[in-house]
């Protein structure tokens, strides 16, 4: 898979959100903006270094095929996809169903499957307010899915889950969750140390 850096990844998302073509006034009317013109432009020129966007002759640029291949191809399974999305940033489900758009139930059984195999970790962050489930991609998952650049997606085995394994992530999510809680610091030490202790007993 092309490597991609988290700006690599909007402009691109930008394009697929405009049917495969974007131009000038998309991108200004998009975040993108923040960044500056000279930033938007080095961006464009190494992604169509790699061949990853065309410029087209009326000034716009359009998504290759090849880049299609990385996130929004239906040869590659959605499994596949969002440990390669979180390979470049931690993503909220909102986020996720945004950027790969794919229907948000198969998301979230494929998540339910990585997150069981210990292949992405659920983190409840405070955003804006409000508790929002960011998932992450583990070392594991890095290994999975890196793997595949040579043996493809048939060889990845979802298997169950040993218990002791299903167990000590059930605890790094209690401990995640009860971090992000507003109960007081001191009984959050209190209770996230337990957990830690019961953590280490089950983890031989």
């Amino acid at each position: 898979m092309r490597k991609l850096g988290t700006v690599d990844l909007e402009i691109l998302h930008l394009a697929i959100k405009e049917n495969g073509t974007f131009n000038e006034n998309n991108l200004e009317n998009s975040e993108l903006k923040r960044l500056g013109v000279g930033r938007i432009l080095d961006v464009l020129a190494s992604l169509k270094d790699r061949k990853l966007v065309s410029l087209n002759s009326d000034g716009s640029f359009s998504i290759t095929d090849l880049a299609r291949e990385i996130l929004w191809s239906n040869n590659i399974p959605t499994w596949a996809k969002i440990l390669r999305l979180l390979q470049i940033k931690s993503c909220s489900m909102e986020q996720i169903t945004d950027i790969i758009r794919t229907s948000k139930d198969k998301l979230k059984e494929d998540l339910e499957k990585l997150r069981k195999n210990q292949f992405v970790l659920m983190s409840p962050q405070r955003q804006e307010g409000r508790l929002v489930k960011v998932y992450e991609i583990l070392p594991e998952g890095v290994e999975e899915i890196d793997k595949t650049e040579t043996e493809g997606f048939d060889n990845t085995n979802f298997g169950e889950p040993k218990p002791e394994k299903e167990i000590l992530g059930l605890i790094d999510e209690i401990i995640e969750m009860i971090q992000g809680s507003q109960i007081d610091q001191t009984e959050k030490n209190s209770i996230t140390g337990k957990l830690s202790k019961l953590k280490d007993r089950l983890e031989i």
